[in-house]
């Protein structure tokens, strides 16, 4: 097959997917008829063009005598996105690309008819790419490809910081790795990836920022559990786990990992010392993966499949020395990595999770041992479900005492205000996400 012809075929899978996220599925949903062979490429192209999602649809209302149907939409918001915002690392021609935009519509009959308007609007894009941009550069939708609501939040609770936040969120995600402090230091393993040419920066006690990113199959002693890939701020809940078990214990700490699923966090625990673990998930689909990364990893600890909004079967096994409770939240904070939720989030979303988090929260505590700790996580930087939740329950609970803990993480570290406090990989080393550690009295 032909370049240019498997160019044709991924705009307009890629194309089919971007539809899909449209009418409200995830992107995990809408890859899902895609190919095996053609699922990174896809992949790729997709979340490139929800990256600039917000400029290409500000761009078609420019470009478009009216407003084109769903697939023909989604077809040009996908080009368009390469045609002027080129992706890193992927150099595609520019008449070549459009060409191919043109060719995909004879590819499907839902395009067809549009293919002589794809081609107009791509050729106009090309040559009046300077001023589309100048045009465009005032739209706060098209400038920071995050809906208004999410803007105005961030403006609101970050009035210093929240362009870069929000420049920081449109930014592909580094790849970071977690070594298994059982198996290697994190020295030791870093040497190991400079020796097979993947060079790295150390963040965090156990953490190592691949400069450029690989296939996890492609890294040493993977299959073998001796590292995990996880971002640097989620990297921190197993550290105020054990820094919150204070005190000699004759016996393994009893912890409970509330809402475990993948497992990473679970996992690290395990990693920085002997414990007792339980792993509740309330989707017994996404429980399988808690065991597929323990068995990775040579570890070992109880999964059930549970709701830790509900004292079931599980709670007998209680009180816990230590329970992470990483909250279901908006997940504001890792929109690097998944950059279709700022597109699938609603504001009315941010309430109706805080109440969920609270429930969790009411739940959780009377099951904490008296002298344990409970550690609050949400990769959300939304203060709703961060610091105004801790301050809220910290106010319904005087036997709650706060211990140091982060708070709010930033996207690309926005709040750090001199580049040589710290290094620039480093910085984008973390996600957003909130930490609050309280020890019940």
């Amino acid at each position: 097959m032909q370049p240019s012809t498997e160019l044709s075929q991924l705009l307009l899978a890629t194309a089919k997917a971007l539809a899909q996220v449209a009418r409200g599925q995830a992107t995990n949903t809408a890859m899902q008829p895609v190919a095996a062979a053609q699922k990174a490429g896809v992949q790729a192209l997709l979340f490139h063009a929800l990256r600039h999602w917000g400029w290409t649809q500000a761009c078609i209302k420019v470009l478009a005598p009216k407003p084109p149907k769903p697939a023909v939409h989604a077809l040009l918001c996908v080009t368009l996105a390469l045609l002027v915002f080129p992706k890193k690392g992927v150099a595609y021609d520019p008449h070549t690309l459009v060409n191919q935009a043109v060719a995909a519509c004879r590819l499907n009959m839902k395009l067809a008819h549009a293919h002589r308007m794809v081609n107009a609007c791509l050729r106009r894009a090309q040559r009046e790419q300077d001023a589309l941009l100048s045009q465009l550069a005032e739209d706060e939708l098209a400038r920071y490809n995050l809906p208004l609501w999410w803007l105005e939040k961030l403006r609101i609770q970050y009035p210093r910081h929240w362009q870069a936040i929000a420049q920081a969120q449109s930014q592909p995600a580094p790849m970071v790795l977690r070594v298994n402090t059982r198996m290697h230091t994190q020295q030791a393993y870093q040497e190991l990836l400079s020796e097979q040419g993947m060079p790295s920066h150390a963040v965090g006690p156990a953490g190592l920022v691949l400069d450029t990113p690989v296939p996890v199959s492609a890294l040493p002693g993977f299959g073998q559990g001796a590292v995990s890939v996880q971002d640097g701020a989620a990297q921190i809940a197993a550290e105020l786990v054990w820094q919150g078990l204070r005190g000699d214990h004759h016996s393994p700490p009893k912890i409970l990992d509330a809402c475990a699923a993948p497992g990473g966090k679970t996992a690290h625990i395990l990693e920085l010392g002997d414990a007792q673990v339980l792993a509740l998930e309330v989707d017994e689909a996404r429980s399988q993966r808690i065991h597929d990364t323990l068995a990775r990893l040579g570890l070992s600890a109880e999964v059930v499949v549970a709701d830790a909004s509900q004292a079931g079967e599980w709670a007998t096994q209680g009180p816990w020395d230590a329970i992470l409770l990483d909250a279901p939240c908006s997940a504001s904070g890792i929109v690097r990595r998944h950059p279709d939720i700022v597109w699938l989030r609603r504001e009315s979303d941010i309430e109706a999770l805080r109440r969920v988090q609270a429930e969790l929260l009411e739940a959780l505590w009377p099951q904490l041992k008296v002298g344990g700790c409970l550690v609050y996580a949400t990769c959300s930087v939304f203060r709703e479900e961060g610091e105004q939740q801790a301050q809220s329950f910290s106010e319904r609970h005087p036997d709650a005492t706060r211990l140091d803990a982060p708070g709010h993480l930033l996207p690309q570290r926005a709040e750090l205000e001199t580049e040589h406090e710290m290094s620039h990989n480093v910085r984008m080393a973390y996600d957003g996400f909130f930490y609050a550690n309280f020890q019940k009295r």
